[in-house]
């Protein structure tokens, strides 16, 4: 093989290389915010529990303290797919399936939370919240099915 075929071949390598440690820069510094976000969120979560706990009025608030919550292990499980897609380079869907799940639900909990202000509002308020409702769990149907036909193409390519 003579020198000049060599050099694309090295050249093609060293921006490969190049490219792999800039994907690797922005992953290290996504998982940086994530991680920040998600401790800053569960610091603050457990200020408000306190303070919701020492006011006796956490009965009031859970519904607010869970929305919290579920958007911290939205945060966690993105850090863990940063994570995952660091460590093997490899841009997995299930847990983007995941964080869309535990989203859907999040928002199926608020929305049933209002309910009866929005009964109180009026038809047509109502009527939205019945759709955005309905088009959820189509959502969450979706979600769950398309995990499960990735469960099983994953237990297939095991047995192969």
């Amino acid at each position: 093989m003579s020198p000049q075929e060599r050099k694309p071949g090295r050249l093609r390598n060293w921006l490969a290389q190049g490219f792999s440690r800039a994907e690797d820069a922005v992953y290290i510094g996504l998982g940086f915010i994530l991680a920040a976000t998600a401790f800053t969120l569960l610091i603050t979560e457990m200020i408000f529990f306190a303070g919701y706990v020492w006011a006796a009025a956490l009965s009031e608030n859970v519904v607010l303290l869970l929305d919290r919550i579920l958007l911290i292990i939205i945060f966690a499980e993105l850090l863990y797919t940063v994570q995952v897609t660091f460590r093997e380079h490899i841009l997995q869907p299930e847990p983007f399936l995941v964080v869309g799940l535990i989203a859907v639900t999040r928002r199926i909990l608020v929305l049933t939370a209002e309910f009866s202000k929005f009964a109180q509002e009026g038809d047509p308020i109502f009527r939205n919240a019945m759709i955005e409702l309905g088009l959820l769990t189509v959502l969450i149907v979706a979600l769950v099915v398309s995990l499960r036909v990735l469960k099983e193409k994953g237990k297939l390519a095991e047995r192969a």
